[in-house]
């Protein structure tokens, strides 16, 4: 690899991380509370320009466009506002992965990731000293089309934090490199496409850029041996591999059981949109789901009503030292606005804590922005007047001024929590209206909600009975004479009261 800053030594460590943007944990359906990581070798190197052999035998090896930072002076339990300090250069990088080796590997990643020419890097350094550890931007193209891009400002865990965490435990020396995450858009290449990968800084007078980092990829003619792990996919592996299931070419995902995976259709969502949770919770207990209600929990603007699956937000218990290493910078609560998706309701765990605001105004509006179905807390809600009149419907245990820091810490996310005392799970249903919100198992959604609907057809024919003039007696629930006038009006137009 040629370089623009003389004096960098070969890396003794290559150091990656996992998850890093929301975007990619986003695609992943997870995000982790800290980095985590992965070792790759330094026979994995390659230079811009060179080809990087697909094994024969296998059909998913997938790029990783990555910014990749090079260590100049050592570090050893330094600070998160020291790392970037430790950091001598920056360039782009390539992390490489065959999927088809990940059982085998059982998440070390050694030799999935940890081929020959599986890291490339290059093919110019940028001085570290001169660029916003926030302002970098990373791109990748295969066969000139950009498929990836994604700037450092958006980073779960920033640079200085990656640096600081490692060196609590081992000494990062000068040459090693931290490969900081890729973000969405990471897909499949096969013989024949090309990669490029660029870093540049944008926001700096001449944009100084790393230049493109280029890939070719070729088909290997050497079968594995009968003496290690063979290759191995299945559909899982390809999804993740390509990104999702219509990439992959598979018409659905399935689950473990090898059922379909559930979708809240425009169809569904329509049907339990025509329904009260009210007549929702009847149903659900009459299956023994007694505690799917939301406790505390109304709508923040009258007539609201909300319809979607559920993104999940945990709240802990206000303690300084962990705000402090937590509540910070892009939180968990940043995060989970940041992330959530068109038609998903971000479901807030504030343990009922009602003394502070879980979601203001700019959060509330940035959900609302990428098309979230609605907010729903247990907690309080801040800028109360401005977020219930933004056409996002919300739904709290109402207005509180006091911010966060007051009674909580943003924990985590996209985890099974509790809300007014429901369990909800992430991927949950989650109806809200006047009388409140319900979750609804996934499982039982389609049922729930076409026995809700004919309920509520009958009460509305047993409404219109009362208001003629008939006793709720026998009506109310109907008694077999009433059910039958019910049903006969049903097949015709004529009532016969009795």
């Amino acid at each position: 690899m040629s370089t623009a800053i003389p004096g960098i030594a070969a890396p003794g460590k290559i150091i990656a991380v996992h998850l890093n943007y929301p975007s990619r944990a986003a695609q992943r359906g997870r995000t982790p509370a800290q980095p985590s990581y992965f070792l790759k070798p330094a026979s994995s190197l390659a230079s811009s320009g060179s080809s990087l052999e697909r094994p024969a035998g296998t059909e998913l090896l997938a790029f990783e466009g990555e910014i990749a930072l090079v260590i100049g002076e050592p570090a050893r339990r330094v600070s998160p506002d020291e790392g970037w300090a430790h950091v001598a250069a920056v360039t782009a990088a390539n992390d490489f992965g065959l999927y088809d080796l990940r059982a085998a590997d059982k998440g070390s990643n050694v030799r999935s990731k940890g081929g020959d020419g599986f890291t490339p890097l290059g093919p110019r350094l940028l001085d570290a000293a001169s660029l916003d550890p926030a302002g970098l931007r990373v791109r990748t193209w295969v066969d000139g089309e950009l498929v990836q891009e994604d700037t450092s400002a958006t980073l779960l865990f920033p640079f200085g934090r990656l640096v600081a965490d490692l060196s609590q435990l081992m000494t990062l020396e000068r040459g090693d490199v931290i490969l900081t995450g890729t973000p969405a858009g990471s897909s499949v290449v096969v013989p024949g496409n090309v990669v490029e990968v660029e870093v540049d800084a944008p926001g700096v007078p001449g944009a100084p850029s790393s230049g493109r980092l280029v890939t070719t990829i070729t088909g290997g003619t050497v079968p594995f041996g009968d003496f290690g792990s063979a290759p191995e996919v299945d559909d899982r592996q390809r999804i993740e591999a390509w990104g999702d299931a219509a990439s992959a070419g598979l018409a659905e995902t399935s689950t473990d059981a090898g059922e379909p995976e559930f979708e809240l259709t425009d169809e569904l969502r329509a049907l339990l949109s025509s329904v009260g949770t009210a007549t929702l919770s009847v149903q659900l207990r009459k299956r023994g789901y007694t505690d799917v209600f939301l406790e505390g929990v109304h709508a923040n603007r009258a007539g609201a009503r909300v319809v979607g699956r559920a993104r999940t937000l945990r709240f802990i218990p206000f303690r300084p030292d962990l705000f402090a290493r937590r509540g910070g910078g892009y939180n968990a609560q940043k995060v989970a606005f940041d992330t959530v998706d068109p038609g998903e309701v971000l479901v807030i765990d504030a343990r009922g804590e009602r003394g502070t605001g879980t979601v203001g105004d700019v959060l509330a509006l940035r959900a609302q922005v990428r098309g979230a179905a609605g907010i729903v807390t247990d907690g309080g809600t801040r800028d109360f007047d401005v977020v219930a009149a933004m056409e996002i419907p919300t739904f709290s245990q109402g207005p509180h001024p006091s911010v966060l820091g007051r009674r909580h810490v943003p924990w985590e996310v996209d985890v099974t929590i509790s809300c007014g005392g429901a369990a909800v799970e992430p991927g949950d249903v989650i109806v809200g209206d006047g009388d409140g919100v319900i979750v609804i198992p996934p499982s039982l959604a389609w049922e729930v909600a076409r026995e809700a609907a004919a309920q509520e057809d009958e009460d509305e024919w047993v409404a219109k009975q009362v208001a003629a003039g008939a006793s709720v007696d026998g009506l109310f629930p109907m008694n077999a004479e009433w059910r039958a006038r019910y049903e006969a009006e049903r097949r015709g137009p004529d009532l016969v009261r009795p």
